[in-house]
């Protein structure tokens, strides 16, 4: 019979140790290009789209804005962004890339190969648990509980 209160039997914790170990192949490549493994996500998300809100961002990363503040203001000081208040709406601040955080994305792009060769995983393996971690990660924003915590 299995016992499923061992560590070995939790999803969240192969979740929790697959993210930390993750992050610690990333560290020394994103010291690389002066970022930390937070401020590469902003990155990704303004190279996506650049000139986004804070509130857009927010949603795109699944931060606060309490939590994302801090990494723009460093970014800001690193002089990949900078934030203005929109003309539009005083209450609504956009960021956009600064030439040398558009410069950034090109060092960058060799990243996702290098990671996906690290994890031992053909590009088919990879592809799937992406997709099936996407669909977790749905099902559980959709679940009640969810909710609840971040209100």
């Amino acid at each position: 019979m299995t016992d499923h209160l061992t560590l070995d039997e939790q999803l969240c914790f192969r979740l929790y140790a697959a993210s930390r170990a993750m992050t610690a192949v990333y560290r020394p490549k994103l010291e690389r290009l002066g970022l930390t493994y937070p401020q590469y996500l902003v990155m990704l998300a303004l190279w996506e789209r650049d000139g986004r809100s804070v509130g857009d961002l927010c949603e795109a990363l699944l931060l606060d804005s309490g939590t994302l503040s801090p990494l723009l203001k460093r970014l800001e000081a690193a002089g990949l962004v900078e934030r203005h208040r929109a003309a539009t709406d005083e209450r609504r601040v956009d960021v956009q890339l600064t030439e040398h955080g558009r410069q950034l994305r090109t060092e960058a792009r060799c990243l996702p190969m290098e990671m996906g060769e690290a994890s031992g995983l053909s590009v088919d393996e990879f592809t799937a648990l992406r997709e099936t971690l996407r669909q977790l990660t749905d099902a559980l924003m959709l679940h009640p509980r969810s909710k609840e915590s971040q209100t």
